[in-house]
C-alpha cells in the first residue's frame, strides 16, 4: 500500500465493562492486507448519524461523563445504569469500532477484477467502523462515486439517502399514494422532500418550527405543518384529505404524535364513509418508526378504528424487502445525484480526537435539527 501514513491507523471504539463503565477512546490498530474482494480505504469523512450515537453511547449517562487523558488522545467514561447491563451482554469487554459510513480513497486493493477497479477511486463505504484513519472492507460494502466527488460530498451516502428512497419504495410498494413524514426539517427530511418532488409524490411534512416551515417551503414543500401550532391537528386533517396519505414515517416515537397521525388519517378516511360503523374506516392506515428522539413511551389514543399498524423500520431490513434490484438502482441514483438530491450539509467538522472531546459531546448529542456533524480522519 503506498501512503505516506500506511504505518499509523488510529480509530475510536466504545466498550462497555463489567464494572458497568462506559469507555470512549481512541485505538492504534494495524492496517490489514486485503483479501481477493476486499479493498483498503483511506476514510476522509464520516458523519455523525444518530444511529452512530446509539452505538457510540450505548447506555451511557453522558451528562456525568468524564473526560481524561491528553488532548490529542482523550478518554471519556460514564457510569451505565445497572438496570441496563443485562441488555448489554454481548457487548460487555469488546472495545466496538464505531461509525456506519463514510468516504475515502482506496489505496489498497486485492486480487479480484471488482476490487482492482476501484483502485484509486473515491468510494463511500457502509458496514461499521468507519470512525478510523484506513478501513478494510467487502467491495459489496462501497458505492464508487462519479470523478471529482469529494470524499465530504460523498459521506452521507447510504444512511439517510437509502432510507429516504426506502421510505417511498415502500409507499409504493404496500400501495400507499402519498407519505406523511414527522421531524422533516432534517437532512434526511430534505431529502426525501427532494426525492419527492422528483418524482411527483405528495409529502406531507411535520416540523416544529417557523423557521423550519419556511425552509422547506422555499425548498418548493407544498404541506408543512407545524406541530407547535394551535391549529396543528386541523391544519394536518386537511393536509391528509387533500393528499390521501395513509402511510407515515416518524423519528421521533415517543409521545402520542403517532397517535395524532393515525386519527388525522382516520378523520380524513371517514369522511367517505356512508354508514357509522364502531370498528371505523376500512381504510388502512400505517406508521413507520425509524428513530428514537423521544424515548419515552408511546401513547396511542385508540379513535382511529381497527385498520392500522405501528412497525418499527429499519433500513437494512426495508431494503432486503424491496429486493436486490430496486437496491441496485436506489445505489446508482445516489451515486448520480450525490451533489443535488442527496446533498448533506455539515455545520461543524472535528477530528477524531476532538469528537471524544466533552464540549464536541454536548454539542452533537443534542441532535439538534440543522446541526450535523462530520468526523474526518485524516484530520
Amino acid at each position: 500500500m503506498s501512503d505516506s501514513n500506511s504505518n499509523s491507523n488510529i480509530q475510536l471504539t466504545s466498550t462497555i465493562s463489567e464494572d458497568n463503565k462506559l469507555t470512549l477512546a481512541l485505538q492504534n490498530i494495524s492496517i490489514p492486507q486485503p483479501g481477493a474482494d476486499e479493498v483498503v480505504i483511506r476514510m476522509e469523512a464520516a458523519p455523525l448519524n444518530p444511529s452512530d450515537l446509539a452505538v457510540l453511547f450505548s447506555a451511557g449517562d453522558m451528562a456525568k461523563a468524564i473526560q481524561s487523558g491528553p488532548e490529542q488522545n482523550p478518554i471519556i467514561t460514564a457510569d451505565v445504569p445497572a438496570q441496563a447491563m443485562p441488555s448489554l451482554k454481548t457487548r460487555v469487554g469488546k472495545a466496538t469500532p464505531v461509525g456506519n459510513e463514510g468516504a475515502g480513497t482506496v489505496v489498497a486493493a486485492g486480487s479480484s477484477a471488482a476490487a482492482q477497479a476501484l483502485m484509486g477511486k473515491m468510494v463511500a463505504v457502509i458496514g461499521g467502523g468507519t470512525y478510523r484513519q484506513y478501513l478494510c472492507t467487502n467491495v459489496q460494502s462501497c458505492l464508487e462515486l462519479k470523478a471529482g466527488t469529494t470524499a465530504k460530498e460523498g459521506a452521507s451516502s447510504f444512511v439517510n439517502p437509502l432510507t429516504a428512497l426506502a421510505m417511498v419504495e415502500t409507499m409504493r410498494a404496500e400501495g400507499h399514494k402519498a407519505i406523511v413524514h414527522a421531524a422533516a426539517a432534517s437532512s434526511l427530511g430534505q431529502m426525501l422532500n427532494r426525492i419527492c418532488i422528483a418524482d411527483g409524490v405528495d409529502l406531507v411534512n411535520i416540523v416544529r418550527k417557523p423557521e423550519q416551515e419556511t425552509l422547506l417551503r422555499d425548498m418548493g414543500a407544498k404541506y408543512v405543518v407545524n406541530s407547535s401550532s394551535e391549529t396543528f391537528i386541523a391544519d394536518l386533517t386537511a393536509a391528509i384529505i387533500e393528499t390521501g396519505a395513509t402511510i407515515a414515517f416518524d423519528p421521533i416515537g415517543g409521545g402520542q404524535l403517532t397517535s395524532d397521525i393515525l386519527n388525522c388519517m382516520e378523520e380524513a378516511a371517514a369522511r367517505d364513509m356512508k354508514e357509522h360503523s364502531v370498528y371505523g374506516s376500512d381504510v388502512f392506515k400505517q406508521v413507520y418508526i425509524y428513530g428514537a428522539l423521544n424515548r419515552g413511551p408511546i401513547t396511542l389514543n385508540r379513535n382511529f378504528g381497527f385498520a392500522w399498524a405501528v412497525n418499527g423500520f429499519l433500513l437494512f431490513n426495508a431494503l432486503g424487502k424491496l429486493g436486490t434490484e430496486t437496491v441496485i438502482t436506489m445505489r446508482k441514483r445516489v451515486a448520480d445525484e450525490i451533489t443535488t438530491t442527496f446533498a448533506s450539509n455539515y455545520t461543524h467538522e472535528v477530528s477524531l480526537a476532538e469528537a471524544l472531546q466533552l464540549k464536541s459531546i454536548a454539542a452533537y448529542s443534542k441532535q439538534a435539527t440543522g446541526e450535523k456533524y462530520l468526523i474526518t480522519p485524516q484530520k
